[in-house]
């Protein structure tokens, strides 16, 4: 069953947020590697970011932006439905970063409506660092045919399945992976961090992270692809299938696809708890080399 149909508000659309200020440092660095069971050296010494830690400066817009868009009484109904980052260089400790955010389009379906969320993150000197494209989900809410832009595509390819995986990547979510990774990124939702709440949302119980997951599945790339080097990686993006619970493995699957463009080979991907799909629609983009 599905709400009645909500109008959303598509004067938002293409409106950014007021611009957040974050000063990188190392400790915030390492805090975020350590929880997300990161095991890259430079990454749990803080020397630079994990490639999801992009989404810390950036956090506090993505709200905002979805909400000038949706009614603020849906919030609770706000799940992540996709992630896509595009990496220009990475982040290091001592970076002051700028970041902002604007809804650029919205569709309503029959089990709940998208909103795409365009973000961009500069330096303090106007360096272009990364730029992300989020769909904020509305569970069982109609906003009806929607307007506006979509994301870009990064759609599994399923012929891809004929063959065997190239790499395979087994890790295990911690009992208190939320609760580690909470104020480490900076996301308090408390479907993450409080089972009744989580259960009256209509979850199984406290859930991961979206993002955590992703950075589970980050190291994992960059570990068996990329010599552990995340100046290598250029785009990183995901679908997000099925909430992952605390305690439960995640096993996540890479096929190499067969061009290399622009100096960079593709790898498509999906992360698996037993033989239900969690994470979909996976692509990693890494440049060839050592470095960019």
């Amino acid at each position: 069953m599905t709400t009645a149909t909500v109008e959303f508000d598509t004067s938002g659309i293409g409106v950014w947020t007021d611009e957040e200020r974050f000063e990188v440092t190392a400790e915030r660095i390492a805090e975020y590697a350590a929880a997300t069971n990161d095991p890259i050296e430079r990454h749990r010494n803080g020397e630079i970011a994990p490639p999801v830690f992009a989404v810390v400066p950036v956090f506090t817009a993505i709200a905002p932006a979805a909400l000038s868009v949706a009614p603020v009484e849906l919030l609770m109904k706000l799940v992540h439905g996709e992630q896509d980052f595009h990496f220009h260089r990475p982040i290091y400790p001592g970076d002051v970063l700028i970041a902002k955010s604007k809804p650029i389009g919205f569709a309503g379906r029959e089990n709940g409506t998208s909103v795409v969320l365009y973000a961009e993150t500069r330096t303090d000197k106007g360096e272009l660092v990364n730029e992300q494209w989020m769909t904020a989900f509305f569970r069982k809410v109609d906003a009806g045919a929607g307007t506006g832009e979509t994301a870009p595509g990064h759609r599994f390819i399923d012929a891809l399945r004929v063959a065997k995986p190239d790499v395979e990547v087994a890790a295990q979510i911690d009992k208190d992976q939320t609760f580690r990774y909470s104020p480490a990124s900076g996301d308090p939702m408390p479907i993450h961090l409080d089972d009744e709440i989580a259960r009256m949302s209509g979850l199984p119980g406290i859930i991961n992270h979206g993002l955590c997951t992703m950075a589970f599945t980050s190291w994992a790339a960059l570990t068996e692809l990329a010599d552990g080097k995340v100046e290598r990686l250029r785009r990183l993006a995901v679908r997000f299938a099925k909430p992952v619970l605390p305690e439960q493995q995640i096993d996540t699957r890479f096929w190499r696809q067969p061009e290399s463009v622009d100096g960079a080979t593709s790898y498509a991907f999906e992360t698996l708890v037993g033989d239900q799909l969690v994470m979909k629609d996976g692509l990693a983009v890494i440049a060839n080399g050592s470095t960019h």
